[in-house]
C-alpha cells in the first residue's frame, strides 16, 4: 500500500506541484504513523520527489525566478515558526484544532479558482512584495502539516500572477523543494522519520513523478487549471475529516475520563455513608 501510495502522490506531485505533503500526511496519519513522524516523512519524501522532478520543469524554462526569491522570502521564516509550533504542542489537545484550520483554509483558498471575478492574473506583477507577505503563512502551515508548498502555492500562483500553468507548476516545485529541505533538515535531527515507510514510498513515487511530468506536457493548461483546484479541496477536505476524527476522539475520550471520576467519587461517598 506504501508503494502505490507513492506512485499516485508522486504522479500528482510532476503533473500539478501539489500533493507532496498534502496527500502523504492524511495517508500516513491513517496507516497509523504519529503525527510528528507522519509529517517529518512526508516532508523527506516531498524533498527527494521534487528533486527529481525539478530538472524537468528546468530544462523547460519553466520557473519564474523572481517571484520564486519573493516567495521564499516570506515562507522561510514561516517554516521555522511553523517547524517549532508542531514540537511544542505535539502532546496537546490544540493539534486537531489547528489541523482543522489548516484544512478550511485550502479549500476556501482553492475555491477561488471557481470564482472568476476573484481571480486577478495582474496582482503578482503589479505587487510583487505582496508575494512574500502572502508567503509567510504558507511556510508556516508547510512547517506544521507539510502541507501548503504545492497546494496553496500553486493556488496563490494560478490566481494571482500572470505566468501560464507549466510556469506555475514549475516554480511552485522549485518553492517546495527549499521548504521540504530546510524542514526536513529539522524533522533529521529530531528523528521523526519512520525510514522503512520512506523507503516504500520513494520506491513507488520515483517512476511516478517523472510519469506526471510527461502527462503534465500533453494536459491542457485550463484542464489542468481545474484539475489543481479540485485535487486542493480534496486535500482540504481530507485534512478537516482527519481532525475531525481526532477530535471525536478526544471529545469520547475526555467523557468517558469525567464518567469514570464521577462513578469514582460516588463510590467513595456510598462507601462513607456506609461506615
Amino acid at each position: 500500500m506504501e508503494w502505490i501510495a507513492g506512485f499516485v502522490i508522486a504522479v500528482t506531485v510532476g503533473l500539478t506541484g501539489m500533493g507532496g505533503g498534502s496527500f502523504t500526511v492524511p495517508v500516513l496519519v491513517l496507516m497509523g504513523l504519529p503525527t510528528a513522524e507522519a509529517v517529518g516523512t512526508a516532508m523527506v519524501f516531498a524533498a527527494v520527489l521534487r528533486l527529481v522532478i525539478a530538472p524537468v520543469y528546468m530544462m523547460r524554462r519553466h520557473v519564474h525566478a523572481r517571484y520564486l526569491g519573493l516567495l521564499l522570502l516570506g515562507a522561510m521564516p514561516g517554516l521555522v515558526l511553523g517547524t517549532w509550533a508542531l514540537y511544542a504542542i505535539n502532546n496537546s489537545g490544540w493539534k486537531p484544532a489547528v489541523l482543522l484550520i489548516v484544512g478550511l483554509m485550502l479549500t476556501l483558498s482553492s475555491t477561488l479558482s471557481f470564482v472568476p471575478r476573484l481571480r486577478n492574473p495582474e496582482f503578482a506583477g503589479k505587487n510583487p512584495r505582496w508575494l512574500a507577505l502572502v508567503a509567510l503563512p504558507i511556510g508556516v502551515e508547510t512547517g506544521f502539516s507539510s502541507a501548503g508548498a504545492g497546494a496553496l502555492g500553486t493556488i496563490l500562483l494560478l490566481n494571482f500572477s500572470e505566468m501560464p500553468v507549466g510556469q506555475v507548476v514549475g516554480t511552485d516545485i522549485l518553492f517546495g523543494i527549499v521548504l521540504a529541505c530546510v524542514g526536513s533538515v529539522f524533522h533529521l535531527g529530531w528523528g521523526a522519520i519512520n525510514s522503512s515507510t520512506l523507503v516504500h514510498l520513494l520506491v513507488g513515487g520515483l517512476p511516478g513523478g517523472l510519469a506526471g511530468c510527461v502527462l503534465a506536457k500533453r494536459v491542457p493548461g485550463a484542464k489542468l487549471r481545474t484539475a489543481v483546484a479540485f485535487i486542493a479541496i480534496a486535500l482540504g477536505v481530507q485534512l478537516m475529516w482527519v481532525a475531525g476524527r481526532d477530535l471525536i476522539a478526544k471529545h469520547q475520550q475526555r467523557s468517558r475520563s469525567t464518567d469514570k471520576s464521577v462513578l469514582t467519587a460516588t463510590d467513595a461517598k456510598d462507601a462513607k455513608v456506609t461506615r
